[in-house]
Order: C-alpha cells, then sequence, then structure tokens
C-alpha cells in the first residue's frame, strides 16, 4: 500500500495595507452607488421655493423606492456625483451608452400633495456659469444671442438635469386652475398648508408694522405700504397687529392679464392664446398617458415640450398645420403621464407655473425625512433641533 503525503498549501502572500483600503474603498463605492440609485439618496435643499414647510440647509433623505426606482439613463457615470465633477468641474458622466426609461416596481405612485424631487424639465438646456438660473427664462429677459454670448451653453440628458423638489398640486388627468392665488384641483379648493407663503400688501397707519420675526419684509412703496411674504399660519396675526389697517394679497396682474415682462410669462409663454399668470392660471388640464387631445394652432403651444422634447417626436408646423414625425395630424395621444408641481413660497417659487408639466420619466423620489438642518448661524451653533429626523409630512403641518 502506498501512501501519498498531502502537499503542504503554500499560505497566500499577506495584503498589503494599501490593497486591504483599496479593496474596502471600492467595494464601499459600490455598494452606497446601489443604495443611492435603488434605495435612497441624500438631497440638500438649495432655495427658498418650498419654504416655509422645508428651509434652506435642510438636509433630508429622498426614498426612490416609494414610486419604483428609475434605472440610469446613463449609466457611465462618476460614483456618488450627480452631473458635474467635484473642484474640477466638467460633466461627471458621458453620453456614449444611452438608456431608455425603465422604472423598477416600488411601493405605490406620486399622489397629490407628495413632496416630490426630480429633474428640471427646462434643464435640458443649461448655463454652465449659472446653473441655478434658468436657461430658457434667460432668454426670454435678454435675448438668445446676448446669452449665447455671455454664458458657456451645455445641454444633459434627462437624468443629469438638475434636482428640484416641490409639491405634486395634481396628477395625471386633473384639471388645475389658479384663481386670486388659491389653487383649486378638480374645482376642489387645495389644502392650506400653514407653513405656505405668499406676498401681501400691508398697508399702515404711517408707521412700520409690528409683525412677528419671521414676517419677511420684500419692499416698502412708502411710509404706509408695504409687501411682506407670509405664511398662512402668520396671516391672522399680521391682520390684528399694531399700526395695520389692512392685509390684502399683492398681485402683479389680475386675471385674464398676462405680464407685460417677458421674463414673469408663465407656461406655455403664448400671451396671445393664454392670458394667464401667476396668481390666475389656467384651467389646465394634466395630461395623462393614453389620452388623446385635440392640436390646433391655438393650443399648440402647451404641447410643443411634450410631443418633441419628452416624447421624441419630429415636430413641424407649417401654414397653420401641424406634422409629427412627417404626417399632418389634428391629434395627439400621450405615451406618458405627466405631473403639476408648485413650490410652498408660491410668489417666490419657479415651478410648472413656469415650465409646464413634469414628465414621469423625470421623477427622482419622494422626499422622505430631514436629517440635518441647520440656519445662518452654520452647522454647529445653528443646527435646528426641532427638524431633526422629522419626516417631511409632519414638517409641512
Amino acid at each position: 500500500m502506498k501512501f501519498f503525503k498531502k502537499k503542504k498549501r503554500t499560505p497566500k502572500p499577506k495584503k498589503s495595507v494599501l490593497r486591504e483600503w483599496g479593496g474596502a474603498l471600492v467595494f464601499a463605492i459600490v455598494f452606497a452607488t446601489v443604495i443611492r440609485t435603488l434605495g435612497c439618496e441624500a438631497y440638500a435643499i438649495p432655495s427658498s421655493s418650498m419654504e416655509g414647510s422645508m428651509l434652506i440647509n435642510d438636509y433630508l433623505f429622498v426614498s426612490k423606492t416609494a414610486y419604483g426606482p428609475r434605472v440610469p439613463m446613463t449609466p457611465l457615470a462618476i460614483p456618488l456625483v450627480h452631473n458635474t465633477l467635484p473642484l474640477l468641474g466638467g460633466k461627471s458622466y458621458t453620453e456614449a451608452v444611452k438608456c431608455g426609461y425603465h422604472r423598477l416596481p416600488g411601493w405605490g405612485n406620486v399622489k397629490r400633495d407628495d413632496i416630490v424631487v426630480f429633474n428640471g424639465p427646462s434643464g435640458d438646456t443649461a448655463i454652465q456659469e449659472e446653473p441655478d438660473k434658468d436657461y430658457y427664462q434667460m432668454c426670454r429677459i435678454y435675448g438668445r444671442e446676448a446669452v449665447h454670448n455671455m454664458y458657456t451653453i451645455i445641454t444633459r440628458p434627462v437624468d443629469k438635469k438638475e434636482n428640484l423638489i416641490k409639491r405634486c398640486i395634481s396628477v395625471p388627468g386633473d384639471m388645475v386652475v389658479v384663481k386670486d392665488g388659491r389653487v383649486y384641483v378638480n374645482n376642489v379648493a387645495e389644502e392650506l398648508h400653514p407653513h405656505s407663503k405668499m406676498m401681501y400688501v400691508v398697508k399702515t397707519n404711517g408707521n412700520l408694522p409690528v409683525l412677528g420675526e419671521d414676517a419677511e419684509l420684500i419692499k416698502s412703496f412708502n411710509s404706509s405700504t408695504y409687501i411682506y411674504n407670509l405664511a398662512n399660519d402668520e396671516l391672522p396675526d399680521a391682520k390684528k397687529a399694531l399700526n395695520v389697517v389692512s392685509v390684502n394679497l399683492f398681485e402683479k396682474e389680475t386675471a385674464g392679464q398676462a405680464p407685460s415682462n417677458p421674463g414673469d410669462w408663465v407656461f406655455p409663454l403664448d400671451t396671445v392664446n393664454f392670458k394667464w399668470n401667476k396668481d390666475n392660471y389656467g384651467p389646465i388640464a394634466i395630461p395623462k398617458a393614453g389620452n388623446t387631445v385635440t392640436l390646433n394652432a391655438q393650443n399648440i403651444a402647451l404641447y410643443r415640450r411634450i410631443i418633441a422634447n419628452y416624447e421624441g417626436n419630429i415636430l413641424e408646423e407649417k401654414e397653420g398645420k401641424i406634422f409629427i414625425n412627417n404626417k399632418e395630424v389634428t391629434s395627439y395621444t400621450f405615451k406618458m403621464n405627466y405631473y403639476w408641481m408648485m413650490g410652498d413660497n408660491r410668489h417666490m417659487s419657479l415651478d410648472s407655473r413656469y415650465w409646464g408639466f413634469v414628465p414621469e420619466d423625470h421623477i427622482v423620489g419622494k422626499a422622505w425625512f430631514v436629517w440635518m438642518s441647520y440656519g445662518n448661524d452654520g452647522i454647529f451653533s445653528g443646527l435646528r433641533w426641532n427638524r431633526l429626523f422629522h419626516g417631511v409630512k409632519s414638517l409641512s403641518k
């Protein structure tokens, strides 16, 4: 009988500290990218458009499972950044590979009153030096040639447009109208959130009004007339405040009057057929997938971006006739669902009143809860303890 001697296994060389840390870093990046893409993502409130429900420097988590995670449409990108390389600048992605719109199953659909994070519809074209400014609005104010001469103009795919956060006012199939600043959906007045804000003309007896510390003075016309931005829960006290004679909604334009300044024009930017303004707007029907609308020269402005930009058709208008993909048409059937989003700080919000419908493929996720919040005094001395780890819905109440 022969005995075979078992060979001793040669011990593997010990990994260097650099390799160990490198492997851990790669694993961490991959894990974080998966969570960020399919689970939840951190988001910071950059502007005052959602005050006072959401405040500047509120840091919150956005749930992507709420509506179903969107599969990356531009998959070749630097992990953990959105569209711009930190410090270096420039694009953080390449469009060499593009994927269509697909969404994994989620817990539900976008509902009225949800606070939603989405890609800005008008962000397909952006100003590189001024990413917070709306390219199309800047062109209306200064002219396209002047804007292109002053700035570097860039284009972005859907999932690399700037992220915005607003409240969903209406869902596909709804009818929306704004009357004297109040929104009505399907003839029902929207819920008035206590922290939502609007501008008011405050008239006094000639002395400075004594209002709460959160009242924001916007402008003073003279010693007796002021414009304040007030939250709904501040309004009753403002009307009874010392030196105040009257408090009325500030409306630059009345019903049936379009703004004279092109920078104030509202969607669909057709002041001949749609004499709307931010406080007196609509009625407007929110497109729903499968629904068909009649097209004509009077209403085509409502649907140009849907047909050409969002749903990828070739749209032409010749001699009062409408052609889609080189075929004359008198109607159009929507391929996607659309939503209407507005900021709670109604007179200081660039929202659907200015850039129109939000397509379903632009939806990122549902605002979940605030994990960090601080004021002007900084992260240490200015912590807003009463907001930490509070759900976004509770902060609206």
